[in-house]
């Protein structure tokens, strides 16, 4: 039978609930809104609340007969080429944590990109599983890391042949995307799954110039982040299925087992529209973007001092396979100031918000909700940058290491090292001591240090550096990391 996808069985769903004037006698307290602060309701409006009701006892009956949530992920699979898809409301960081405790157990191995998000971390911390860290294709004139090549998972399949799968993350927030079809066979070969973190692909399905998805390239499992590229609310995600490797009430039950028992309808119902939204109208609003994203990059190649990355930086032998557009990545070499000092002078002087920053770039995400207005905006706001740029200068010192230094040593798993005893040392005493906690600079996410890892003089001045240059570093137990947490000496 083929999929109706001008339908929307979570909105219409709430259409029939207020049609109908439910009267509820369960949560939310707020009940429809007459509850709420009138300055809640005042900044927030009506609509929030009136969107917030029980999924099941409210938005179904109490033994959801009504399918509405399993029609609505039905929909979403098929828009995607894949055999099951489930909603989730706690965003990629809980769908990608179901994911991997579907393919390993405690003290399983799983191959894992060394580029992954903290989430991916959080789920070894809790699972127990022994990573087996696959090293990402290393950019040193850059300092730039993309998602390591099908040939480097063979070599660590090889290594270590009883992993029971591997994950990569592609795209990455650059944009740089792997190889998925290639890591693909190279997990098939010997039976074993691939989960792919694509929280930056919600877009890719729906439009034949961007990248390939994970679905498309046989991936097993796909987490995907629907607040990110697409039209859904934060904390939106969806994971979707094919094959047989991962039998779906399998990870039904992971999922079951982290997710909230009191999911949004709020986030069910923007999930749902956008899917229509991109089956109906996906490939001209994506098309659109495009235009815009390809205009606007060669506006901001004419402003001296800045260069927007392109294929000719990212891909090729030894770099990425593919790019996707659509991240505007803008090196800031040029005039000698850093990403950090560009996207605070920016949110300051123009009210403009970047996606991402780092030591020598920013990243402006482009949508399909953007046109050229809102392209006109950062276009001047980027002139404007660069006119102020000498008055910034000189950017802070930041001390990034070669590729073979940011490596660091696994001491002990994940797990182990973050439940285990532990005390805080000065920094200047941590080289050589093995890390309790991780270290992350955000955006993008991508941890520094781990738990278990040993550290290193290299890496903590990056640290140390990067936080006297403006880094942002949300987890560590000392914000101003002049202690470190670390396993005690007895335990290592």
């Amino acid at each position: 039978m083929t999929a109706d996808h001008t339908c929307a069985p979570v909105l219409e769903a709430l259409v029939d609930y207020h049609r109908q004037g439910r009267l509820a006698f369960s949560p939310p307290g707020h009940k429809q809104a007459r509850g709420a602060d009138p300055e809640v309701r005042a900044v927030l409006g009506d609509a929030v609340f009136l969107g917030d009701l029980l999924a099941s006892g409210g938005l179904d009956d109490r033994l959801t007969r009504g399918r509405v949530l399993e029609r609505a992920e039905e929909l979403m699979a098929d828009a995607v080429h894949a055999d099951h898809t489930f909603f989730s409301t706690c965003g990629s960081s809980l769908s990608v944590k179901a994911a991997m405790l579907s393919v390993a157990g405690p003290h399983e191995k799983l191959l894992i990109g060394r580029d992954a998000h903290k989430s991916v971390v959080s789920g070894l911390i809790l699972s127990g599983i022994e990573p087996v860290w696959v090293e990402p294709l290393w950019d040193a004139e850059r300092h730039l890391a993309h998602p390591p090549s099908a040939e480097k998972f063979e070599k660590a399949f090889e290594v270590h042949p009883d992993a029971k799968g591997a994950l990569v993350t592609s795209p990455t927030p650059y944009g740089a995307s792997a190889d998925l079809r290639a890591i693909a066979e190279v997990c098939h070969r010997r039976s074993v799954p691939l989960i792919v973190d694509e929280a930056w692909g919600a877009h890719l399905p729906f439009h034949p110039d961007l990248p390939s998805w994970a679905m498309d390239a046989g991936a097993d499992i796909c987490v995907t982040s629907i607040h990110k590229m697409g039209s859904g609310l934060e904390q939106g995600s969806v994971f979707h299925l094919q094959g047989d490797l991962v039998p779906a009430e399998l990870l039904k039950t992971r999922a079951d087992l982290l997710g909230t028992t009191s999911p949004s309808v709020l986030l069910y119902a923007g999930l749902d529209g956008w899917r229509r939204q991109m089956c109906l109208h996906g490939e001209d609003l994506m098309g659109a973007a495009l235009d815009l994203a390809a205009e606007l990059r060669a506006a901001i190649e004419q402003i001296d001092g800045l260069h927007v990355n392109d294929r000719n930086d990212f891909c090729g032998p030894g770099r990425a396979d593919d790019l996707d557009p659509l991240p505007v990545v803008i090196d800031l070499t040029g005039l000698g100031i850093s990403g950090f000092q560009a996207a605070d002078w920016l949110h300051e002087h123009r009210a403009l918000d970047m996606h991402l920053s780092d030591h020598r770039r920013v990243g402006a995400q482009i949508t399909h909700a953007d046109d050229r207005e809102t392209t006109g905006e950062l276009l001047a706001a980027l002139k404007d940058l660069a006119h102020a740029a000498p008055d910034l200068r000189p950017a802070p010192r930041m001390e990034v290491p070669a590729p073979s230094e940011l490596r660091l040593a696994q001491g002990l798993l994940p797990r182990d090292a973050f439940f285990g005893p532990a005390e805080h040392v000065p920094v200047s005493k941590a080289a050589g001591r093995v890390a309790a906690e991780m270290i992350t600079p955000y955006p993008p996410g991508i941890p520094a240090v781990l738990p278990g890892e040993r550290l290193t003089e290299p890496v903590l001045r990056y640290l140390r550096t990067g936080l006297e240059a403006g880094m942002n570093l949300p987890d560590p137990t000392d914000p101003e990391l002049k202690t470190i947490r670390v396993v005690t000496r007895d335990a290592e």
